[in-house]
């Protein structure tokens, strides 16, 4: 009982919300089916909840697969200046010049993206229909993750710069507050002739993104006095601090469309990435696998990838130490209002905000991002 007041307190100055977490993971790849051509779009439509539940997949993983986490980001300003541009475009290349073990402590995500693309491949060569939705839903997760710009550098939340809780703020209180008016009819997919130097153009696009990120928040925080840039919201019966509506749209007038055109490019580029890994296993006819079906024992197997935050919630929980600060401080507390928020967020079929991995604390564990 200690431990979840200790919690429940730290969460009243949380931000925590539904935004570029769960629900803007599955919207964006809900929205990436319907860039396909015909001879594509009857066989993801048809599994069109799939993608979309399964789309957070990837974070569900985070703790319980070891070198998970490394591919949901990579912090590109560890390797010096303009180090975008310079990094080993091939993994090849790069862990001949850094080491295995370098790249994954500094996150792996434009090169685990084009990974997943050959495996995408391989399971339409294969005509495998449960494989090519498992993949096709990991696959939008990492290129929207590559697409966000606070998942390309070492000051992912702004803790290095007195901006703690940046991350938050863009990607998730952002889009809970502006999406609904974003346009996201992105057109056709099309063939990328090289989806390696693809990936490392939306990971660069977003690198290019912090200069406004940090700088218009740094300019913005001047004008607004604490009580008007911070306020309290009811969220799912509890009191939580959140960035101000006012505050929150001043920063979005001056990002100038960045949220809406980052959360297009991803949409578009989980359609290209898909698009091109049929077109490079020759165009399979999907037909044949369109009736499939998941056996109870996959079906709850998924469930139980879905829901695996639950476990880890009551695992941090268990661990946490009141008044010690620790790895899972943070974690302790996102989880606990998970927990807090499940049963309206299954009926809304919204899921709670997933920041709180991006903000762990100890890079050794790959917590982070």
């Amino acid at each position: 009982m200690r431990i979840i007041i200790v919690c429940f307190l730290l969460i009243l100055n949380t931000f925590v919300v539904n935004g570029w977490g769960f629900f803007a993971h599955q919207r964006i790849n809900r929205l990436a089916v319907f860039t396909l051509p015909p001879e594509m779009v009857t066989f993801y439509k048809t599994h069109i909840v799939y993608l979309t539940e399964n789309a957070v997949n990837p974070d569900n993983r985070r703790y319980t697969v070891e070198g998970e986490a490394p591919r949901h980001y990579i912090d590109a300003d560890l390797y010096g200046d303009s180090a975008i541009y310079k990094l080993p475009r091939y993994w090849k290349d790069a862990v001949e010049k850094y080491g295995e073990d370098s790249l994954m402590e500094n996150g792996i995500n434009p090169w685990f993206v084009n990974r997943m693309r050959y495996q995408l491949t391989d399971a339409f060569k294969k005509v495998d229909g449960k494989a090519i939705l498992r993949i096709s839903a990991d696959l939008g997760h990492y290129i929207a993750d590559g697409n966000v710009p606070l998942h390309s550098t070492h000051n992912y939340n702004g803790q290095y710069s007195g901006q703690y809780g940046i991350h938050g703020f863009w990607e998730s209180r952002l889009p809970e507050l502006f999406a609904k008016d974003y346009d996201f009819f992105v057109g056709q997919a099309q063939y990328l002739k090289n989806t390696q130097l693809r990936a490392w153009q939306a990971t660069t696009e977003a690198h290019l993104a912090l200069d406004s990120v940090f700088g218009f928040e740094k300019l913005l925080t001047k004008k607004f006095t604490e009580d008007k840039k911070y306020g309290y919201e009811e969220r799912n019966g509890q009191t939580v601090r959140v960035y101000s509506k006012d505050f929150s749209k001043a920063y979005h007038d001056m990002l100038n469309g960045q949220v809406e055109r980052r959360m297009r490019a991803s949409i578009k580029m989980i359609g290209d990435f898909w698009y091109t890994a049929w077109v490079d296993a020759g165009q399979p006819d999907l037909s044949v696998v369109i009736d499939l079906k998941f056996t109870e024992e996959e079906k709850q197997e998924m469930e139980r990838e879905r829901n695996q935050w639950k476990e880890d919630a009551k695992i941090r929980s268990e661990s946490f130490v009141p008044g010690v600060h620790h790895m899972y401080e943070h974690d302790c507390c996102c989880s606990f209002m998970h927990l807090l928020t499940y049963k309206n967020l299954q009926k809304t079929k919204l899921n709670a905000d997933d920041d709180c991995d991006k903000d762990a604390h100890d890079k050794n564990t790959l917590h982070k991002h």
